[in-house]
């Protein structure tokens, strides 16, 4: 497992991190024993970066977390958690600095710790970026050591850029990967220009690049695959990564071509954001130790061929873009 700086943090991560969504909820039925197995496993391949939020399952991850590293023991990975996702309603103005404190302190009430490692607003609405009090508000929260670093998870590139003009954002959290490719233009330049660390959410597009998934498959009612396939319970490009589910399907058919021999379509998918230099740390999911072991092995497999390169663009200017590009 290859390892990376965290841009400006003392911190040193794993370049495949473990994404704890999963192992909350919205993905079907995952038990707890399932979800410390996969963590287990995951930290056991080398993973030293853990991605989480207060709302997967209403705590449930950050509680799993908590557990299963506290029976390992030894050096911690780094936590990194999110807030914001509670506010109801969820608009601007519920992002105050009281109201992100609070969640920030059920966080490391979950957790069981003093300090967390990473706080990152969760996807909140666009004007959230253009008010400085929520940044000067976090500084405060960091300056009173409840949290030693904070970022942001976005939807849009916008959202992306005018973040990093906040001198105190050490990260950005995005959608990218062989279907979502509109960061890897100007944000990446700026981030990589501003030492900004960078987290590559939904890496799989909701489990299409896979491989795994058919028109016949069957998502649960508690599945947000199933249930927010068009956007009803939050951005629709968490979804897929907003690409028609159809659409997609016949994209992966493409991808497909391009797979080598020696990976799975899952590990081709992972390795392909890493191929990206400023990418600091990819945060796949997994649902058992299996898929946590099968991720890790994404990181060692050989550079991507400058042809196979330029053949998923093509795919992706073909068949993706026309639905996604212009959106986030």
């Amino acid at each position: 497992m290859r390892e990376h700086s965290f841009g400006r943090t003392e911190f040193t991560v794993s370049d495949i991190g473990f994404g704890a969504w999963q192992i909350g909820g919205s993905w079907g039925e995952v038990s707890e024993a399932d979800g410390r197995a996969a963590l287990n496993a995951a930290l056991d391949a080398g993973m030293t970066f853990i991605d989480t939020a207060d709302v997967y399952g209403d705590g449930r991850s950050e509680k799993i977390i908590a557990e299963v590293l506290k029976a390992r023991g030894g050096t911690r990975p780094m936590v990194a958690s999110k807030a914001g996702r509670r506010l109801n309603p969820h608009v601007a103005d519920g992002y105050t600095k009281a109201n992100i404190e609070a969640f920030i302190d059920r966080s490391l009430k979950n957790l069981e710790i003093d300090s967390l490692d990473l706080v990152q607003l969760h996807c909140p609405p666009t004007d959230v970026y253009y008010r400085q009090e929520m940044f000067e508000g976090l500084e405060e929260i960091r300056k009173s050591g409840k949290i030693k670093h904070y970022g942001v998870s976005v939807e849009k590139v916008e959202e992306a850029l005018k973040a990093i003009e906040y001198p105190g954002v050490v990260s950005v959290q995005i959608i990218f990967n062989m279907f979502r490719q509109r960061p890897a233009a100007l944000f990446f330049q700026e981030a990589k220009r501003r030492n900004v660390a960078v987290i590559a959410r939904v890496p799989l597009a909701s489990g299409l690049l896979s491989g795994k998934i058919t028109a016949a498959t069957q998502f649960a009612a508690e599945d947000h695959r199933n249930f927010n396939r068009n956007g009803e319970a939050f951005d629709v490009g968490e979804t897929f990564a907003g690409v028609p589910f159809e659409t997609g399907l016949a994209a992966v058919e493409e991808v497909r071509k391009l797979v080598p021999a020696d990976a799975s379509m899952a590990q081709f998918a992972l390795r392909w954001i890493l191929m990206h230099e400023a990418v600091t740390v990819v945060i796949p999911g997994a649902r058992n130790g299996e898929q946590a072991k099968a991720n890790a092995a994404a990181s060692d497999l050989a550079a991507l061929s400058a042809d196979v390169m330029a053949a998923s663009r093509e795919v992706y200017e073909r068949l993706i873009a026309p639905h996604v590009h212009h959106r986030w």
